[in-house]
């Protein structure tokens, strides 16, 4: 009998014990967890701010298949919310404000716990890349909740690995999503030709790029500080391509509606008169570019067709870069002009 009471009167000070221990656990929590992933901003905050792509980076998804997910109607932005279904209850997130491509903050509610709130800073750094910060902090809790962190080891070690490895998951979505690309024969067509305005040089292969880069936008500059009206997209003219030597000789051009008379003697006025092309589009990264001459220069071999050299073939930047930052979503025209 005695026996029991000691065993009793031990379970009493281990239950009081444990009870003061809960109790004078922290009332509040926050776990945080950064990753750079090498993506310009707008893309990663493009992903986060809809809640609709969150259930394919989700390491909470990945741990239990069986979870259901329900999306509202409205799932981008504030108020878009969606709300999940676990072994473990009901929750809910929903989207409370936004500064575009800076923060996100929403609210979380899970099953009869308090709410939590939950926020995503998004830092650009000078190399291209993003941090992209996630976190989430409770306060006020009651007993209960801090009864079951102390029993599941502490917020810490529930929510930091699954934050770590969605943010993982976020990360190779974005940067897969940023390689995708398709190369397309649009087949012979008729350019209509036209008045441009152009700078030109001659470099090496390897130089090209560069050479571009800084002769494109003087182009664009004057057209825009003289009031010029561009009929169209930017374009790149290539008169001769030598890789045996690694030379190329090219013109960056802008078009325009009428013959324009410049008062800058690097800027030149040119024309191009109508002629016939195998067309080909790149939807994509530029880096894909050296593919797609290749897919166009094998379809007209194989079709049966002949290069005329006499004139320039065409490289059309159709989107804005800085409106575009993906490159994905990137389109990209080529016209090699054919012999009729």
């Amino acid at each position: 009998m005695k026996t029991l009471k000691y065993i009793l009167f031990l379970l009493l000070i281990g239950i009081i014990g444990s009870a003061i221990y809960i109790a004078v656990q922290p009332n509040e929590f926050e776990v945080t967890r950064t990753r750079t992933i090498k993506a310009p901003v707008s893309i990663i905050y493009d992903n986060v701010v809809d809640l609709k792509n969150w259930e394919s980076w989700s390491s909470w998804v990945e741990a239990d298949p069986d979870m259901k997910i329900t999306l509202s109607e409205q799932t981008k932005g504030v108020n878009g919310s969606y709300s999940w279904k676990d072994k473990d209850g009901v929750g809910t997130m929903k989207i409370t404000e936004t500064v575009p491509n800076t923060s996100i903050k929403l609210n979380m509610q899970f099953a009869e716990f308090p709410s939590s709130d939950v926020s995503w800073k998004f830092i650009p750094n000078d190399d291209g890349s993003t941090d992209a910060k996630w976190s989430i902090s409770g306060k006020d809790l009651p007993f209960d909740f801090k009864m079951f962190s102390v029993l599941m080891g502490g917020m810490e070690k529930q929510i930091g690995p699954h934050y770590e490895r969605s943010l993982e998951k976020l990360d190779s979505i974005v940067v897969a999503s940023m390689k995708k690309y398709s190369i397309t024969v649009n087949g012979l067509t008729n350019h209509s030709g036209g008045y441009y305005l152009y700078n030109t040089t001659s470099c090496k292969i390897s130089d090209l790029k560069s050479k571009m880069t800084e002769m494109l936008p003087l182009v664009i500059e004057y057209a825009t500080k003289n009031n010029i009206n561009m009929a169209g997209a930017p374009f790149v003219a290539y008169h001769k391509w030598d890789e045996e030597n690694n030379a190329v000789m090219f013109s960056c051009c802008v078009p325009t509606t009428e013959k324009i008379i410049t008062t800058d003697s690097s800027i030149l006025t040119g024309q191009l008169l109508p002629f016939k092309a195998i067309k080909t589009t790149l939807n994509g990264d530029y880096s894909n570019l050296k593919e797609t001459w290749e897919t166009a220069t094998k379809y007209i071999k194989e079709n049966g067709f002949e290069e005329m050299h006499d004139l320039p073939a065409l490289e059309i930047y159709l989107t804005d870069p800085t409106s575009k930052p993906n490159p994905a979503d990137w389109i990209t025209e080529i016209y090699i002009p054919i012999k009729e």
